[in-house]
């Protein structure tokens, strides 16, 4: 997909606080600092529309990017590492299942994981947790430009694996820096759009 249009729309922590439109959303969902962000960058040929962070847990709402004037891309608080207290992490919860469970808009979730280890018990929770709700789920396992091409199958299946990944989950490699498996993202995106 040619990307000509890309913009931050509004940062939500409820959902009276959502774009009201009819256009389709694809949420980004995995741990803190499996680059989220810099997904969204290369995936729109962007260097820096969405702000990345060598300090985990830098978004802390829901961030909606319109592009194309077609889609949003919805950027989700990252789990796992961020230094927040207990009570802002439980927020955190209640915002994201909010928006899980009731945003009709919401088409698919691409959660990514980091190639070079095992998924964590949060990845597989957050699965999980999407299965439950019958969510449509991409899994991009990022930074594959960090594994030696001969070990890249291997990884992926491991992560599959560790995911239980059903048979209609698809789980593309990607790498942000490189930017191999972006046409694969792309073509398997457009399928929601």
């Amino acid at each position: 997909m040619k990307v000509t249009e890309a913009e931050i729309v509004i940062s939500a922590v409820s959902k009276k606080q959502y774009p009201v439109t009819h256009m389709p959303e694809i949420a980004l969902a995995g741990r803190s600092n499996v680059g989220k962000s810099s997904f969204i960058n290369k995936m729109i040929n962007r260097k820096n529309l969405v702000r990345t962070s060598q300090k985990p847990g830098k978004t802390q709402t829901l961030n909606f990017y319109k592009i194309n004037d077609r889609f949003h891309f919805v950027d989700v608080p990252g789990y796992g590492y961020a230094k927040v207290s207990k009570k802002e992490r439980n927020a955190w919860g209640v915002m994201l299942e909010e928006y899980f469970t009731e945003r009709e808009n919401l088409k698919a979730v691409v959660l990514l994981v980091d190639i070079r280890h095992e998924p964590t018990k949060d990845d597989v929770s957050m699965y999980e947790f999407l299965k439950h709700y019958e969510l449509p789920v991409v899994v991009v396992a990022t930074k594959l430009d960090k594994i030696p091409k001969g070990k890249r199958v291997q990884h992926i299946k491991r992560a599959a694996n560790k995911l239980q990944l059903l048979q209609e989950d698809i789980i593309l490699p990607f790498s942000s820096e490189t930017g191999e498996g972006k046409e694969e993202a792309w073509g398997v995106l457009k399928q929601f759009l």
